[in-house]
């Protein structure tokens, strides 16, 4: 059901994903795997890469509402949607996704995003490297 997988930006907290979600470590242990998972991408999160509401405390700040993504052409329609969190770096989500704003409106369909979860990209939710400037651990 890959036209269910969904990425969710919330707006000033977590990413919600659901459908077929796999949250794998960069050798392949699974964290993580459900039809509704929440990720954090502020950066504070005590469990990451889950979200643990450490946003409101910190007072991550962000719309959710996403501009000048462009839709990719799915290579697939089907089949999971793979979380990798690479160390003290971005999760790259991989399989057939859509990425949905705050407000509920399509942002774009990929097959492949880097997204962030040190809370300073500048492209939220997208990486954008600033975990390096930053010094992210995760």
């Amino acid at each position: 059901m890959s036209q269910d997988n969904r990425i969710k930006v919330r707006e000033n907290g977590p990413l919600l994903c659901t459908g077929d979600i796999e949250v794998v470590a960069e050798d392949g242990y699974v964290l993580g795997k459900s039809d509704e998972l929440v990720l954090c991408r502020c950066g504070e999160s005590k469990n990451r890469p889950f979200c643990d509401g450490s946003h409101k405390e910190a007072g991550f700040d962000n719309s959710g509402i996403i501009e000048g993504i462009v839709s990719e052409e799915l290579e697939e329609t089907e089949g999971p949607l793979k979380i990798t969190v690479h160390t003290d770096a971005m999760l790259v989500a991989e399989g057939p996704m859509t990425i949905i704003c705050a407000d509920d409106s399509c942002a774009a369909k990929r097959n492949k995003a880097a997204l962030c979860r040190c809370g300073h990209s500048a492209n939220k939710p997208f990486c954008d490297g600033s975990h390096k400037e930053f010094g992210f651990e995760g």
